[in-house]
């Protein structure tokens, strides 16, 4: 698939996606495009196990969207395009292997909300987070009032939506809205060390841990518990989940397939 303004590198069963549109990595519809063929081919991937998203440079993870492309679209345009940024998104939801955000510099608007559909997110201590909609007379429409509130509680949600105003990496581990917090120049191999780790586990026990996580979040108990008892059922009928037994019992590393 020949790429625009995305590329990727697998390595280690990783596949490293770049944002790459420097210095800042606007998000523009192309990207959005890009991005859901690009989980489609990951998810097909045998040898991707585990994937990283980042920026190019050391400036901005993506500092939001490409108002430039976005000011002269109609409603009914802006909305037809917003299927796909909304589609992007849900493909990275639903991808069967783990998603880690590498968070360099700037994560603004659509850039926010793009670590907000990654499973992990790991930013530098220069990390800068917002929602900056509001000052522009709109509001987020790619999940960031959702999936934010969700992930923060209501009233922190508010606080930070309604203001528009720029907050650090810090005050975003403090919220719970990303696993960790590191010094710029170990990002990378952090986000790397998680994602090799990430890739030795079982395939299909990671897929099925996503699938019941991911869809048991936005039901009521009951049937969230009836989705976990499917998936680790499936987990339990792998062939993964008798070498990870066998292993244990002899006292050895698993070698999942």
């Amino acid at each position: 698939m020949e790429l625009e303004v995305l590329k990727y590198e697998i390595e280690q069963g990783v596949a490293t996606v770049y944002l790459n549109r420097p210095p800042h990595n606007p998000l523009n519809w192309q990207s959005f495009k890009e991005l859901s063929m690009l989980m489609d081919q990951l998810d097909r991937d045998s040898r991707v196990r585990a994937v990283i998203i980042t920026g190019s440079g050391d400036r901005s993870f993506a500092a939001g969207a490409d108002i430039k492309e976005m000011m002269n679209l109609t409603e009914m345009e802006i909305l037809q395009n917003n299927e796909i940024s909304r589609g992007a998104f849900e493909k990275m939801e639903r991808l069967s292997k783990p998603i880690i955000a590498a968070v360099n510099g700037l994560a603004l608007g659509g850039g926010a909300e793009l670590a907000l559909a990654c499973d992990l997110i790991i930013c530098s201590e220069r990390t800068k987070f917002g929602f900056p909609e509001i000052n522009l007379g709109i509001i987020p429409g790619g999940g960031g009032t959702q999936r934010f509130q969700r992930l923060v509680g209501q009233k922190a949600a508010k606080e930070i939506l309604y203001f528009g105003e720029i907050f650090s990496g810090e005050r975003a581990y403090e919220l719970g809205f990303v696993n960790k917090v590191v010094p710029a120049d170990h990002l990378v191999a952090e986000a790397k060390e998680w994602a090799v780790k990430l890739a030795g586990k079982s395939s299909m026990a990671m897929k099925m841990m996503k699938k019941a996580v991911n869809a048991g979040a936005n039901t009521d108990l009951d049937t969230a518990l009836d989705i976990e008892m499917a998936c680790f059922g499936n987990t339990f009928a792998s062939s993964d989940r008798k070498e990870g037994m066998q292993a244990f019992v002899e006292k050895r590393k698993a070698i999942f397939k």
